[in-house]
C-alpha cells in the first residue's frame, strides 16, 4: 500500500538499514543508481550493467520491481529474503534495503606505504621575500610593475590573476613587505611575511581502483602525511573500459565521471591538511599520475578515440593545468596552484606506469627486466639493453576482487590467504577475529592456486568433484571456503582470463625482444595487487614465468613513490619525460599471434 505522497512525488525514499543513510531514488531508476548518486558505496564490478551480479542488496520492506537477466521482468515480493541484484531492482515505492557486508566492510589496505624518495628538494614553486618602498607621490609605478621588478633575479614575468587581485591590500597591509610564491616566470601568490608558513604539496596516484594522496613539506622534501580512498569512479565499473564506455554513452556522464575524480582529490587535499592542522591554501603544487583513461577523465578530455581501436590517447606530453580550471579542486589549494599531470605513454600505459619507471629505475637500468603494474589494467615493460619496451594488458579487475562473485576490496572479512593441506582447507581473513565475508585480490589468487595444485581444478580450468568442499547446485560448482564464501567455476574462468591477459602481455615482448624467459635477469612487481600476492601462486598459475624466487621482486606502490618524486623535484619531472619518450608502445592487441598466444595462456600450466 503505497503512501499517498508517494503518488504525488517523482521519486521514493531508499534507506540502506545497515549504513542509516537515505538516498532519492527517481521513478524508473535502480537501486544501485540511487546509491550511486548518494555516494553510498555498493560494489559493482560492471557498473550497473547487470552482467557481474556483484552489488547485491536484500529488500527489507517495500514494493520493488526486479528484473532477472534470465527472465524479464517481474515484481518480487514486498519482502524477500533473496540477496539481488541492485542494478536490477526499481522501487516501487519508499523501501528499506540491507547492503551486503563485503560492500561496506572498512577499508584495511590503504595503499599509502612504501619508501620515502631520497631525493634533493627542488619544487616547482619557490618562496622569495620582497620589500618595496611606500608608494608615493615621488615613488612612482604599479604595484605589480614594482614587484615583478624586485623578482627580476627570480625569472618572474607575470602575475597570476588573484594574486595581482590581492597584492595592493596586502602590500599596504604589512608595511611594503611580503612573500612571493613564483613558478617559473609566474607569480602565483603572494602573502605577508607575518604570515610565514610551510609551501605544501599535494602528490596523487590516481589508480583505477584505489586513489592514494601524500601531503609534502616543499621545502624539505619531507612527508607530512598519506591516505588512500577508494576511486569513486569504481560506481561507474571496476575497469577502465566500462567508464570509457560510460563516458562516450553520454556527455551528462562524462561529466560525472570528471567530477569524481576532482571531488576525490578535492577530499584528500582537505582531510590531509586537517589531520595536520595546515590550511589547504597553503598547498600551492599539485602532481598526479594515473592511467591514460583516469587522466583523461580527470581533465575532461574526450575518450571516444581512447575506446576504440587504434586507442589514442588526445595527448601524451605532460601538461600543467590551474587547479581552479579543475572546478571543486581550486577550492582545495592556494588560488594560483597548478596540477601537474605525468606524461603518458600512449594508449592505455599512462602516467602512473611512467611513475613507476621513475621509481624504479635503480632496479632496472642494469639488467634485462620485466617492470609490471599490476591491477585493472595491468602496464607491463621490458627493458633490455638501454630500450624500453611497453604495453598495457587488459587484465580486468579479477585480480583485485572485482568479477568475483564473493570479491571484495582488502578489507575486515576479506580472506587473503588460502592454503589445502592434506585436504583441508586453511585460509587467513583480514582483521582481528573477523567472521569472513569475501575474497580480496591475494585470496582470488591463491584460491586459483591451492585449487590447481591440489588438482580440484584440472588443466583446463574445470572444477572436479573429488574433494568433499566441492558442492554442486544445478549445474554450477563451486568450493566451499567459508559458510558464506564459495569460489565458483565462474570465478576460475574470471582468474585464467585475467592471468592469460598478462602472461601473454610478457610473452609477447619477450617474443619482439627475441628473448627466453629465463633471459630475464629481473621481474619488479608494483600496484596494490602486487604487494599482497603470493608469488608462489602467481607461477603455480602460470600468471609469472617459473623463475627463481629471488629474480622477483614485489616494490608495493611504486607509482605513489614516483608521483612525490615529480612533485619534490623540477630535475625528475624532465627525467619522467625522458622515460616516457624512451618506451616504444606496443598495442598488445594487434600483434601478430596475440589471439593465439591469449589462448593457449588460458590453460592453466
Amino acid at each position: 500500500m503505497r503512501n499517498p505522497g508517494e503518488l504525488t512525488r517523482p521519486w521514493f525514499q531508499v534507506r540502506f538499514a545497515n549504513l542509516d543513510r537515505e538516498a532519492r531514488c527517481n521513478q524508473g531508476d535502480t537501486i544501485f543508481q540511487a546509491a550511486r548518486r548518494a555516494g553510498v558505496r555498493i560494489v559493482g564490478a560492471c557498473g550497473g550493467r547487470g552482467v557481474c551480479g556483484s552489488c547485491i542488496v536484500r529488500i527489507a520492506s517495500g514494493e520493488v520491481e526486479l528484473r532477472r537477466p534470465d527472465a524479464g521482468e517481474g515484481a518480487a515480493p514486498a519482502r524477500t529474503k533473496e540477496w539481488v541484484r541492485s542494478c536490477l531492482v526499481r522501487p516501487l515505492n519508499d523501501c528499506e534495503v540491507e547492503i551486503a557486508p563485503r560492500s561496506i566492510a572498512p577499508i584495511v589496505r590503504a595503499e599509502v606505504s612504501g619508501r620515502d624518495p631520497a631525493v634533493v628538494p627542488d619544487p616547482a614553486v619557490r618562496v622569495h621575500d620582497i620589500a618595496l618602498a611606500p608608494a608615493s607621490m615621488l615613488q612612482g609605478g604599479a604595484d605589480a610593475d614594482r614587484v615583478i621588478d624586485a623578482l627580476r633575479a627570480s625569472g618572474a614575468a607575470r602575475i597570476d590573476l588573484i594574486a595581482l587581485r590581492e597584492l595592493p591590500g596586502l602590500l599596504r597591509g604589512s608595511g611594503w613587505r611580503a612573500q612571493a610564491l613564483v613558478r617559473g616566470d609566474e607569480v602565483i601568490g603572494v602573502r605577508g611575511c607575518e604570515d610565514a608558513r610551510a609551501t605544501l604539496g599535494l602528490a596523487v596516484d590516481l589508480g583505477t581502483t584505489n586513489a592514494a594522496a601524500f601531503l609534502m613539506d616543499l621545502g624539505t622534501g619531507k612527508r607530512l602525511a598519506s591516505l588512500g580512498i577508494e576511486n569513486p569512479q569504481t560506481a561507474y565499473g571496476s575497469d577502465v573500459v566500462s567508464r570509457v564506455n560510460h563516458a562516450m554513452a553520454s556527455p551528462a556522464v562524462a561529466q560525472e565521471l570528471q567530477d569524481a575524480a576532482i571531488a576525490a582529490i578535492s577530499g584528500l587535499a582537505r582531510d590531509l591538511c586537517e589531520s595536520i592542522a595546515a590550511d589547504p591554501k597553503d598547498i600551492v603544487d599539485i602532481a598526479v599520475c594515473g592511467n591514460t583513461a583516469m587522466h583523461h577523465l580527470l581533465l575532461g578530455l574526450p575518450v571516444s578515440q581512447l575506446g576504440r581501436a587504434p586507442f589514442v590517447p588526445a595527448m601524451c606530453e605532460a601538461i600543467d593545468v590551474k587547479a581552479r580550471d579543475l572546478g571543486e579542486l581550486g577550492r582545495s589549494a592556494a588560488a594560483g596552484a597548478y596540477v601537474h599531470l605525468m606524461p603518458n605513454v600512449g594508449g592505455y600505459v599512462g602516467g602512473d606506469h611512467v611513475a613507476v619507471l621513475l621509481a624504479t629505475e635503480d632496479r632496472w637500468a642494469q639488467a634485462t627486466t620485466i617492470v609490471m603494474d599490476i591491477g585493472t589494467n595491468t602496464e607491463i615493460s621490458l627493458v633490455h639493453r638501454g630500450s624500453i619496451t611497453s604495453l598495457s594488458s587488459p587484465s580486468g579487475p579479477a585480480l583485485e576482487g572485482g568479477h568475483i562473485g564473493v570479491g571484495m576490496r582488502a578489507a575486515e572479512g576479506a580472506i587473503e590467504r588460502v592454503r589445502i593441506e592434506d585436504g583441508a582447507i586453511r585460509i587467513q581473513v583480514i582483521g582481528d577475529d573477523a567472521e569472513p565475508v569475501g575474497l580480496c585480490g591475494s585470496g582470488v589468487l591463491d584460491a586459483a592456486a591451492a585449487m590447481v595444485t591440489s588438482g580440484i581444478v584440472n588443466r583446463r580450468g574445470r572444477i572436479g568433484l573429488g574433494h568433499p568442499a566441492v558442492r554442486e547446485i544445478g549445474e554450477r560448482r563451486e568450493l566451499l571456503l567459508a559458510p558464506e564464501v564459495a569460489f565458483t567455476q565462474n570465478d576460475v574462468r574470471a582468474v585464467q582470463l585475467a592471468k592469460a591477459a598478462i602472461r601473454s602481455g610478457i610473452d609477447c615482448l619477450l617474443r619482439e625482444a627475441g628473448l627466453a624467459e629465463n633471459a630475464i635477469e629481473r621481474v619488479v612487481i608494483a600496484g596494490a595487487f602486487g604487494a599482497y600476492i603470493g608469488v608462489e601462486s602467481a607461477i603455480a598459475i602460470g600468471l609469472l614465468p617459473a623463475l627463481p624466487l629471488d629474480r622477483i621482486e614485489q616494490v608495493g606502490n611504486a607509482a605513489g613513490v614516483g608521483v612525490r618524486m615529480v612533485l619534490a623535484s623540477t630535475a625528475l619531472r624532465e627525467r619522467a619525460l625522458g622515460i616516457a619518450q624512451r618506451c616504444r608502445y606496443l598495442e598488445l592487441g594487434s600483434l601478430p599471434d596475440f589471439q593465439r598466444i591469449f589462448m593457449r595462456r588460458i590453460s592453466f600450466e
